[in-house]
């Protein structure tokens, strides 16, 4: 059993208050979640309104399969999301 862990840092530059911020935050994770039954979550620069710092997390039976997720995650976080990723960290333990 692995674990895959990913971190996901986000620029959206139109974003000019916490409120909206959080509105594209909520709207990413629950989609995270529900496609591919990942805990999701905010984890840093929560009161930064232009930068989003997500991380997600799955237990997976071996590296292949956690690597396979990794990349449909990170295809579908460019995909549905507006905002520019700046920084992506996997890492499997």
């Amino acid at each position: 059993m692995k674990i895959a862990t990913m971190t996901f840092r986000l620029h959206a530059p139109w974003v000019h208050s916490l409120k909206e911020k959080r509105m594209i935050v909520k709207s990413l994770v629950t989609k995270l979640q529900n496609k591919f039954h990942v805990s999701a979550a905010e984890i840093d620069e929560q009161d930064t309104h232009q930068i989003i710092v997500v991380g997600v997390a799955s237990i997976v039976p071996h590296n292949a399969m956690a690597d396979s997720l990794m990349d449909e995650i990170s295809s579908f976080v460019e995909a549905n999301t507006e905002a520019e990723i700046l920084d992506e960290m996997r890492e499997v333990l």
